[in-house]
């Protein structure tokens, strides 16, 4: 099996995964707040079946791909009915952002897992960085014959991944989760405004939405580049 296909697969693996603990991360908040649709909808469960969407889990990954840029994507929306939460505002902001904390504490145990091999296995840090130099096609890993080394490549696209999508979902562009937030602070004069360009949300998160993601993904991507070479 070659390095791209190995690359490939791993990105599959770790997007399906991530999508799969945003969505059920969603469900689970909405049943604990008092909302049991997604629940009972069974989508509180890590089983990527039950979130896929034919564009954003399916077509956009396959672009991707052939592409040759990093996998990015959306899950099938879950569903929340606000009408059985008791406190209106709390418990859907809760809600909302229960999907992007769910990757962001996944990108964390990856962190997590670095640190533990730095530390304990030998070599642990020179096999890190030449992982994470792989990613950006300044070092090829799978010439480093150690078992550690797919390992660290897959922990890397779980950190990238995982922090890509909830960084990605907290854009204030609707449809995405940071849009759901922020619209409880506008007026209403604005609000109708905000909710007809959501409208429009998908067309403009594909026009300007990589300038936008990049803006916000690459300092939070350099904190964690700064960790992990401290390690």
């Amino acid at each position: 099996m070659s390095p791209q296909v190995v690359d490939i697969f791993f990105q599959i693996v770790v997007l399906l995964f991530a999508l799969s603990v945003h969505e059920s991360a969603h469900a689970w908040m909405a049943w604990r707040r008092g909302d049991p649709t997604a629940y009972m909808m069974g989508r509180v469960t890590l089983n990527p079946i039950k979130h896929i969407d034919p564009i954003g889990t399916i077509l956009l990954p396959i672009i991707a791909v052939f592409a040759g840029i990093p996998m990015i994507g959306w899950a099938r929306p879950t569903p929340v009915n606000t009408r059985n939460f008791k406190k209106l505002v709390l418990d859907d902001i809760l809600t909302t952002i229960a999907g992007p904390l769910s990757n962001l504490l996944i990108a964390m145990m990856a962190m997590f897992c670095f640190f533990v091999i730095a530390h304990l296995v030998p070599g642990g840090r020179d096999i890190i960085k030449v992982a994470v130099n792989a990613h950006f096609g300044q070092a090829n890993a799978f010439t480093v014959s150690s078992i550690f080394m797919p390992i660290c490549v897959f922990l890397y696209w779980t950190l990238f991944l995982n922090l890509l999508l909830a960084i990605f979902n907290l854009i204030p562009i609707p449809p995405l989760d940071g849009s759901h937030v922020i619209r409880h602070f506008l007026p209403s004069s604005v609000l109708r405004a905000y909710d007809m360009v959501g409208m429009l949300g998908i067309v403009l998160i594909m026009v300007v939405g990589r300038p936008i993601l990049e803006f916000f993904f690459n300092p939070v991507l350099a904190v964690f580049h700064f960790i992990l070479a401290s390690f």
